[in-house]
Order: C-alpha cells, then sequence, then structure tokens
C-alpha cells in the first residue's frame, strides 16, 4: 500500500522476483495496489487504460497456480452445468452497471443455467433484495470465495472452474481484481469474453489474448479497437421498457432536473463542480433538481450551503440516495430534463433517461470524449462545456423544444437499447447491433487552456497530499470490509 518505485520497470521486477520465489499471493497484492493507486489518481482518468505487462503476469501467476493444483478429473458438481455460463465478479452490487449487465445476461437466456463466482477481493457482495434473485438460485447459483489470501480465493476459483466446467466464461471483474484475471487461462480451453465495464481507467484484463473482448458503449468500442488497437465486439447496453406516457412538460412552469449518480461520479477534483451547479441552476430556473445516488455527508453540506447562498428554497433540490429505477423515477417525479453527471458519465442511467422519454443535456469533458459519453447519446443531443452554455439553454427552454427532445430521445432508446437486442445478439439469433453515430465524438476537442490550468491545480503539494491519503483511506476500507465479512461470515456459520 506505501511502496513507491523509481519506475514501472522496478515494479515489474517485484512482481517477477515475487513470482519465481512462488509467492503468488504477494504478486498478486503487487498488482492490485498498484492498480488501486492508479485508479484513484483523477489525473490519471481515461488516459490509461489497462496494461499488456500486468494482464501477462496475472496470467502466469494463473498458469502456475493451475498446474500446481490437484486437478484429477471428476464429473461437474451440478447436473447439466457443462452448458451452463459462469460469470467472473468481484462483488455484487446494489448500485452500479456491471450487476445490471449480468442480469440482462441472464434474462435474455432463461432457459440456460448461470453461476455466479465472486472473489470477493473487495469485500463482501451486496445480496439485499435487489440482487435477492441472483444469491438465492432463482436466476443464478452464486457461490462467493472463502475468506484468506490473494492465493486462496484464485485457488478456490479455478477449483470452482475445473468442477462446473462452464461453456463460456464471463469477466466482469473491478479494475483491480488481479485473483479474476489470473483465474481463466488459454490451457484451461474455456471460452471466455472479457467484458469492459471500467472502460474510463486502467483495468485488469482489457489485453487478455485470445478471448472475446466486449464493450458496450460506441465510445468505449472506437477506442478500444482505434487506439488500443484491439480485436473487438459491440454489444449494447440494454434496459428493460417501462414506458413513456406523459401528458406534458414544465409542470406549474417551472423546469425540473434531474441526475442520477453516486459520488464516484461527481465527487472528483474538477474544474467545474456539480455542487457548485445545482444551486446556481435553481436560483435562475426557479424549478426543482432531483439528484438520485447517494453522496456524502460533505456534499450534502456543500449543496444545501450553495442552496442559502443563491437564495433557493431547500424544498428545490430532492435528494433520494437510491431507487430500484432511474426511469419510474424519473416519470414519477415529472422529471423534464435528465442532466448527465459529470465528470464522470453513466451509461446506464443516460439510457433509462432516454427510454422514459426524458430530453438530456450532456457535459463535455475537457480532455476525453469517453468521460463526456456525447455518441451515448441521441443525436442533436443538447451538450455543454461553460456553465454558462448550461444555465442558458435551461432558462430558455419551452415545451416545444423538450417534446422534440422527448421524441428523438425515445426513438434511439428504441433503435439501440432495447433489451430485445441484447436476447437476439446472446442467442444468435439477430443481426449485429447497431453501432450509434459516433460523429459527436469525431468532432469533440480538448480544451487544452482549461486541462493545463487544471493539472496546475492538481498537482499541488497540497492536492497530491490529499489524494495520497484518500488512496490510502481507500485501502483501509477494503481491509476493514474484508475483516467485517470474516466476522459476519462467523457469526452465520455459529447460527447455522
Amino acid at each position: 500500500m506505501f511502496a513507491r518505485y523509481k519506475s514501472f520497470s522496478d515494479l515489474v521486477d517485484c512482481i517477477d522476483a515475487s513470482i519465481d520465489k512462488k509467492d503468488f499471493d504477494a504478486a498478486l497484492r503487487l498488482i492490485q495496489d498498484w492498480v488501486e493507486n492508479v485508479i484513484s489518481e483523477p489525473v490519471l482518468a481515461a488516459q490509461v487504460y489497462g496494461s499488456k505487462e500486468l494482464d501477462w503476469r496475472c496470467q502466469r501467476i494463473g498458469l502456475l497456480s493451475w498446474q500446481s493444483m490437484d486437478v484429477l478429473s471428476r464429473e461437474p458438481d451440478l447436473e447439466g452445468t457443462r452448458d451452463c455460463n459462469l460469470y467472473i465478479v468481484t462483488k455484487l452490487q446494489t448500485s452500479g452497471g456491471h450487476t445490471k449487465v449480468i442480469k440482462d445476461f441472464i434474462a435474455a437466456r432463461p432457459d440456460e443455467k448461470h453461476v455466479i463466482c465472486s472473489t470477493e477481493l473487495l469485500g463482501p457482495s451486496e445480496l439485499g433484495t435487489v440482487n435477492a434473485g441472483l444469491a438465492n438460485g432463482e436466476l443464478a447459483v452464486f457461490e462467493a470465495a472463502p475468506d484468506g489470501s490473494h492465493l486462496s480465493r484464485l485457488r478456490w476459483l479455478q477449483a470452482r472452474l475445473k468442477r462446473i466446467a462452464p461453456k463460456r466464461v464471463y469477466l466482469f471483474n473491478h479494475h483491480q481484481d488481479s485473483v479474476a484475471v489470473a483465474a481463466v487461462v488459454p490451457e484451461m480451453e474455456i471460452a471466455t469474453t472479457f467484458y469492459h465495464h471500467g472502460d474510463h481507467h486502467l483495468c485488469l484484463g482489457v489485453f487478455l489474448p485470445g478471448i472475446e473482448h466486449v464493450d458496450p458503449h460506441p465510445m468505449g468500442f472506437c477506442n478500444c479497437r482505434d487506439v488500443l488497437k484491439i480485436d473487438n465486439t459491440f454489444i449494447p447496453l440494454v434496459v428493460a421498457d417501462r414506458g413513456a406516457t406523459r401528458s406534458g412538460f414544465l409542470d406549474n412552469g417551472r423546469l425540473t432536473t434531474c441526475t442520477a449518480a453516486r459520488s464516484n461520479k461527481i465527487e472528483i477534483p474538477y474544474y467545474v463542480n456539480y455542487l457548485d451547479v445545482v444551486p446556481e441552476l435553481l436560483s435562475r430556473t426557479g424549478g426543482r433538481h432531483i439528484h438520485i445516488g447517494r453522496l456524502t455527508p460533505w456534499a450534502l453540506y456543500r449543496l444545501r450551503r450553495g442552496l442559502r447562498k443563491h437564495g433557493v428554497d431547500r424544498q428545490q433540490f430532492i435528494y433520494v440516495p437510491w431507487v430500484s429505477s432511474v426511469w419510474q423515477a424519473l416519470l414519477e417525479h415529472k422529471v423534464d430534463l435528465y442532466i448527465a453527471s459529470f465528470p464522470y458519465g453513466g451509461g446506464l442511467t443516460l439510457i433509462e433517461a432516454m427510454g422514459a422519454g426524458v430530453p438530456v443535456a450532456l457535459h463535455r469533458h475537457m480532455y476525453s470524449h469517453i468521460l463526456s459519453g456525447l455518441s451515448l447519446g441521441y443525436p442533436g443531443a443538447f451538450s455543454w462545456h461553460r456553465t454558462g452554455e448550461l444555465f442558458e439553454y435551461c432558462e430558455a427552454l419551452d415545451s416545444h423544444a423538450l417534446f422534440v427532445g422527448a421524441k428523438q430521445a425515445r426513438q434511439h432508446y428504441e433503435r439501440f437499447h432495447r433489451s430485445e437486442l441484447l436476447s437476439g445478439v446472446l442467442n444468435g439469433s439477430g443481426l449485429a447491433p447497431l453501432l450509434p453515430c459516433v460523429e459527436a465524438d469525431k468532432a469533440f476537442q480538448v480544451d487544452t487552456d482549461e486541462w493545463a490550468q487544471w493539472l496546475r491545480n492538481n498537482l499541488t503539494f497540497k492536492s497530491l497530499l490529499y489524494r495520497r491519503a484518500f488512496s490510502i483511506l481507500k485501502s483501509i476500507r477494503r481491509n476493514m470490509l474484508g475483516l467485517s465479512a470474516i466476522v459476519i461470515r462467523k457469526k452465520n456459520g455459529k447460527k447455522a
């Protein structure tokens, strides 16, 4: 956690030395910790996407572990599991897109068997009401790695792969999960798909050889194919249709806006701050803003302080920590305009907004078209870079403009993001999915002036110290989650 390296070569040498000594656990930890530090650094977001060197070393560890195991041929655990699909995850989460995508993959093939194996490397899975179908065997068999070292989790996972013998493995790992990326090696002869959902930061598994690499949105697909030179496949994000019925816009003559994002999408150092934008927007429009997604206490304090500063009634800002369906919440709150989160956008929430027939406002990131998500929206969707652009647009909106945007949003959803499209792709019964227009990405321009100033602001001693402390706290939190999981499981075991 506290290791410092003069160069990346020094890190690689340390990893190789651990592997040579057969200290695979230490090697896996070194890889995870380094990736953790990289993804905690805001200036590296959408700059570094993968590492061939680390992927290769994960695979080397995986192969050595596999070869050293007692892998005597045995029949599968469950009848017919040789025809099942196995999903490797780091953990299941109540919120977050990858769990939703796994549910979609399972729903698209209801007649097949599905097993989810979780490394639990970043703490225990959240198996509450939302994920009950994945945990109780209704939709899939869920198995969590026993508490232990990285190596013990790897050996458990490889043993499960041997016993279950799935027809295909889907990797849905978090960025830093070295165990998941080490688990499946070519010598197993198991068809494998890497689902690239951690696509705006460094993610282990991006450069795994000989497997299917899937990108779920046009920005990531073009980046991996054209920039990273990966032979990839496009499978679109989909959301079940919940309808888009509404009688009109601008209820009571006021604009209702909404953003859905957790703190990890918006509480990020950036030249324009969501927590400052919302109060000023409300002061200009006199409308309401609904925020869906859990924020930190500090963020809520800053928002409410901003409301007081701009003389905005607190009732105009509605905070909803969690909803089961963003789509349904948009309809219930009669939202007129969905303002995509920034500086990091959210793919599934944007699609839910368009499916619900809600016009969207996208943010043009200062240096990254991937973080902007312009080609994920419908052609002609409004986008802004300076806050003045957003304020002026919202102040000028009328019912006609909102009706036009709503129609475009709904048509875009129906063409590219219906659930039936995924079912056709996975079952081989449909045409190859259409790639949405990427002209907006091609026209994207980096704001070098703002980027330069932002880098200067973030390379001060104070900023570096803050981010270092933040990275250490994340590591401590990860270890605490692991310890709490052990305590909970021991208590459950005693009860049983």
